[in-house]
């Protein structure tokens, strides 16, 4: 019997797989390492990751760089998710297209999912995040939607 034939040319054993080349995360959490758990992830599936201490940091940062996808907690010091996801969702026309958007919660009960969605993000994920499943809802998100085009810069 033939041995199978290898339909690549090269094995990557990292983990996660490289799934996010080209996608631009901003990371939003006031636990620094909430945050920095979630950018070396983010970043070792190959995604470009900025991160924000909280609400006033991240909308200083999207006034110089637009990401693919915002990634928040909720439940922040001095400005939590609904405010961020407030102030994004009421930037002014001219700006890059709508900024789709996760909240990262400590809470898992479904009034709290269902707050989040309300408030404008798209998903909700809930801590401890599953690493599988925070780069499938990120690789989800950065997909543009029909009709739309991915902002530039």
């Amino acid at each position: 019997m033939k041995p199978a034939r290898r339909t690549h040319t090269a094995r990557n054993d990292r983990w996660p797989p490289p799934r996010l080349r080209g996608v631009r995360v901003l990371v939003v959490d006031d636990d620094p390492d909430e945050r920095d758990f979630l950018v070396a992830l983010l970043g070792a599936a190959a995604a470009e990751v900025r991160s924000a201490s909280g609400t006033a940091e991240a909308l200083a940062t999207l006034g110089r760089w637009w990401p693919s996808v915002l990634l928040s907690d909720i439940g922040m010091q001095g400005g939590d998710g609904y405010t961020l996801i407030h102030a994004v969702r009421t930037m002014p026309r001219g700006q890059p297209p709508q900024l789709p958007a996760a909240a990262v919660t400590g809470h898992v009960a479904p009034e709290d999912k269902l707050r989040a969605l309300r408030a404008g993000y798209q998903a909700h994920l809930a801590k401890p995040v599953d690493p599988d499943r925070l780069i499938a809802v990120v690789a989800d998100l950065a997909r543009p939607s029909p009709g739309q085009t991915a902002p530039s810069g």
